[in-house]
């Protein structure tokens, strides 16, 4: 009987090509923030799903046996959005846990990037990759983690990025980053193993490492590429250019947004070859770097396709904010919850006044209403507090938001969050008080909670 499985991610680069390649051997069920068109003939399911809501992800992965989880947050899902993609990585992946959990899958398989191998410190993009893996395995689902360099393949956004450069740049002047070593992989390899995982009980609960035969370097790739691209390049190194202007010359020269391009270029400084304890160990006739680039540059088959998506009809001033906070006492989000009004009037001094009745936090300032939140009892627990956006004079839409705490990474952090909120006050006034006065709140409740000893208070 076929296995059933939902792909977070289902039309980013992977995942197009996992759906093209394995759509006859599993029931596939592409996830997508958006709904099929009424008038597009699609080979599999697709479910919309909003992965910021566990309620939403939970109905998308009913009657589903495997997860495979191909998210990145890189770029932004509402008119503000407040938080590092590190912080919103942990929060999707918490979720995704939680309703695999509920759901009982049977496995998530997830496919984050090689752990480097040098003295340098993690850069943010791959620590994010290995706090989403440790999030997803922090429940009871089984997780096989598949860590991964480079992966080569038509359409793919890493290697396209190589490819603009070496189109754009018949002389380029490369920095000391492009020293450093990997082992590219082509994206039918990359596939295998991940098909290799699939309700293999080998795999549960382990981390993969996995790459290509061949040891090189950035520079080299590109040369490589120039030449498989008949493009006579002069491509050197030059130590002076810094990792900031790497960044500004490959987002120009590219076309490509620096909320993408940064977090990748500082993670090219690192080491990204296998190690030995951890490197997948039962196939090694993975293709050759050569004959991945001629297949990549020129290939001779159809390119996976993405269905077409109705567009959204969403609000147009809507805000998220995702703060993470250090959490030393190891509190959880009920405790937060209960805390937060008491602190936030005796901070202010009363002039803001906050109070909690087990069922609304009322929040009040000269005695009107600026917001009221409605807990969400049902589905909220130790670990999650969960409340609706339910009134106030700075609230415009009171039937759509949401706020919530959250303790991730076994209770070492808080997530403070706030989603599809709709401010009633103009949309600049709004960003230059309001934004502005929540953000130094949350860094104030941080401090705060520094201040907290682990035994002062019951969890």
């Amino acid at each position: 009987m076929k296995k059933t499985i939902a792909v977070a991610g289902a039309t980013g680069f992977i995942g197009k090509w996992f759906i093209k390649n394995y759509k006859t051997d599993f029931n596939i069920i592409g996830l997508s923030r958006n709904s099929i068109s009424k008038d597009h003939k699609c080979d599999i399911e697709w479910r919309q799903v909003d992965l910021y809501s566990i309620s939403s992800t939970t109905k998308a992965l009913k009657n589903v046996d495997i997860g495979i989880y191909l998210v990145h947050s890189m770029q932004p899902s509402t008119r503000m959005n407040q938080g590092s993609f590190e912080d919103t990585d942990i929060l999707l992946a918490d979720n995704f846990s939680r309703a695999a959990m509920d759901c009982k899958l049977k496995q998530i398989i997830y496919v984050g990037g090689i752990l480097p191998k040098d003295k340098y410190r993690m850069s943010k993009h791959l620590n994010s990759r290995f706090e989403v893996e440790k999030t997803l395995g922090s429940r009871k689902t089984p997780l096989t983690s598949i860590r991964a360099g480079i992966i080569i393949g038509p359409d793919g956004s890493s290697f396209k990025i190589v490819q603009k450069l070496v189109e754009n740049l018949p002389i380029m002047a490369c920095p000391n980053w492009t020293k450093s070593l990997n082992q590219p992989l082509d994206i039918l390899d990359a596939l295998k193993v991940i098909k290799w995982s699939i309700d293999n009980k080998e795999a549960y609960n382990q981390s993969f490492e996995i790459g290509g035969n061949e040891v090189i370097t950035y520079m080299d790739l590109l040369k490589l590429t120039a030449k498989k691209m008949n493009k006579k390049r002069f491509i050197f190194s030059f130590s002076f250019i810094t990792v900031g202007l790497s960044k500004l010359w490959v987002s120009l020269v590219t076309g490509t947004s620096q909320n993408f391009i940064s977090p990748l270029v500082e993670s090219l400084k690192h080491k990204m070859t296998l190690s030995e304890s951890n490197r997948f160990k039962l196939n090694n006739s993975f293709m050759s770097i050569d004959e991945s680039l001629e297949k990549a540059i020129r290939p001779k088959f159809t390119l996976p396709q993405n269905p077409k998506f109705e567009p959204r009809s969403i609000e147009k001033n809507t805000v998220r904010s995702v703060q993470r906070i250090a959490n030393p006492s190891k509190k959880t989000a009920e405790f937060f919850a209960r805390i937060y009004p008491i602190w936030l009037t005796k901070r202010f001094a009363s002039i803001i006044k906050a109070n909690f009745d087990g069922k609304y936090v009322r929040f009040f300032l000269f005695g009107f209403l600026l917001l009221e939140l409605k807990v969400i009892k049902s589905r909220s627990d130790k670990s999650r507090q969960l409340f609706f956006i339910s009134g106030g004079i700075l609230v415009k839409r009171k039937d759509l938001g949401w706020l919530e705490f959250r303790s991730v990474l076994d209770d070492r952090y808080l997530i403070a969050a706030i989603h599809e909120y709709v401010p009633k006050l103009p949309w600049l006034v709004y960003k230059y008080t309001q934004a502005k006065v929540h953000l130094i709140v949350m860094k104030q409740f941080e401090k705060f909670l520094q201040t907290i000893p682990k035994k002062q208070y019951k969890k």
